[in-house]
C-alpha cells in the first residue's frame, strides 16, 4: 500500500502568516493570522509585517499540525514561499522552514508565490472541479494582475499582464479616495451590490489587447471625487453605493474585455480565476454569466484558497514532490518572481 504524503505549507509573502499541512492533495489544516497593525497605516508596513510574522510563525505552524492530528515526524516534507513577496516576510518563512527540514531531515521544497496562486485549483476537494490543461488562469491580487497560459503544472506564459498597478491597487486606493478604510476592495464590493453601476461611467484605459492598466483610472476616478465635490460637499456620503458600484463594474469589464481577447487568440475556453481579488462578488457572477454566453467552463476556487494561504503552498509542493524536485538548503528568498521562474 502506498505511503501518504503529507506536506506542511507555509506562506509569508506578505502580511498574512500561513501554515497547511495535506495529505495526497487533500488539506487536513490551513491556518492564518492575520495582521490588523496595517489597519491605521492604510496599508502594510514591510518593519511591521515581518515582525508579526516571527510572532506568529511559531504558533501557527504548531496548531496547522496539531489540527491535522499528525506528529511533525509523518511529515514527508516542508514546502515554503520563496518569492514573490516583502524580502523580510519571505526571509522569516524561508529561515523556519530551513531549519525545521533539517531538524526533520526531510525534503525542503521551495514555491513561486504566483504559481501557488494558480495550482490551488488542483487541492482535492469534494465540490471543486480542476481545470484540464490547457486552460487560461486570470491571476488577479493587491500586486499582480496577468492571464497565464497552462500547459501543465510547471509550464506558465504570460498573455499579458500590467503595465502599472494591479487590480487590487486599484480597488484599494479608490476606497482610500472614497475615505474608506484598508483593505478597501472588499467594501468597495460590499457597497456596489446596493448601488447603480451605470451611475457615473469612467473611461477605460487604452492598452495593448492582452495588457492592463489601472493607474490611469485611478486618476479619473479621484478627478472626478474632487470636482463633484467642489459642487456639493456631501457628493460622498449621498451616492457611495453608486459610486463603488460603477468603479467595480468599470474593473471587472476591463478585466472581462482581457479575458475574451485571450480566448479569442488562444482558442482555450477553459477558464480559471485566482489571487486575492477573484474573492470579488461581481467577477464570479460575470465568469458564471460568461459560462452561458460564450461557452466557456469557469473554475472558480473557495474562497479560502484565494487569498495568501499556505494550502495553495502545500498543494505546489506536493506537486513538485512527486517529481522528486526539492529544493537545496542553500535556496534564497527572492522579492521579485515571475509565473514562469
Amino acid at each position: 500500500m502506498k505511503k501518504p504524503v503529507y506536506i506542511l505549507g507555509i506562506e509569508s509573502s506578505c502580511d498574512d502568516t500561513s501554515a497547511s499541512v495535506i495529505c495526497d492533495a487533500k488539506v487536513l489544516s490551513n491556518v492564518v493570522a492575520n495582521q490588523e497593525v496595517h489597519a491605521k497605516y492604510g496599508g502594510v508596513v514591510p518593519e511591521l509585517a515581518s515582525r508579526a510574522h516571527q510572532q506568529n510563525i511559531v504558533p501557527v505552524i504548531q496548531q496547522a499540525i496539531e489540527k491535522a492530528n499528525i506528529t511533525k515526524e509523518k511529515l514527508s516534507a516542508i514546502a515554503f514561499t520563496r518569492g514573490p513577496g516583502l524580502m523580510g516576510s519571505l526571509l522569516v518563512g524561508t529561515s523556519f522552514a530551513k531549519s525545521l527540514a533539517l531538524g526533520l531531515e526531510i525534503p525542503l521544497i521551495d514555491v513561486n508565490h504566483m504559481q501557488a496562486h494558480i495550482l490551488a485549483h488542483f487541492i482535492k476537494e469534494e465540490t471543486n472541479k480542476t481545470p484540464p490543461f490547457p486552460f487560461i488562469c486570470l491571476t488577479i491580487s493587491g500586486g499582480h494582475t496577468q492571464i497565464v497560459k497552462v500547459t501543465h503544472y510547471f509550464e506558465m506564459e504570460i498573455l499579458g499582464e500590467t503595465i502599472d498597478d494591479a487590480v487590487g491597487e486599484a480597488f484599494d486606493k479608490s476606497a482610500k479616495i472614497l475615505g474608506l478604510p484598508y483593505p478597501g476592495g472588499p467594501l468597495i464590493d460590499k457597497h456596489a451590490q446596493l448601488g447603480n453601476p451605470k451611475a457615473f461611467p469612467f473611461t477605460k484605459p487604452k492598452v495593448g489587447d492582452l495588457d492592463f492598466s489601472f493607474s490611469g483610472l485611478k486618476t479619473g476616478i479621484l478627478y472626478f471625487i474632487q470636482k463633484q465635490q467642489r459642487i456639493n460637499l456631501n457628493f460622498i456620503e449621498e451616492n457611495l453605493d453608486d459610486i463603488c458600484a460603477s468603479i467595480q463594474y468599470t474593473i471587472v469589464e476591463i478585466l472581462m474585455e482581457k479575458l475574451k481577447n485571450a480566448v479569442k487568440k488562444t482558442g482555450i475556453k477553459h477558464i480559471a480565476i485566482a489571487g486575492g481579488v477573484s474573492a470579488n462578488s461581481e467577477i464570479r457572477k460575470r465568469l458564471q454569466l460568461a459560462e452561458k454566453h460564450f461557452g466557456w467552463t469557469t473554475y472558480i476556487p473557495k474562497f479560502e484558497y484565494t487569498t495568501d494561504n499556505a494550502a495553495m503552498i502545500a498543494i505546489t509542493g506536493y506537486l513538485k514532490y512527486l517529481n522528486n524536485d526539492y529544493s537545496d538548503v542553500s535556496v534564497t528568498a527572492k522579492a521579485r518572481l515571475k509565473v514562469t521562474e
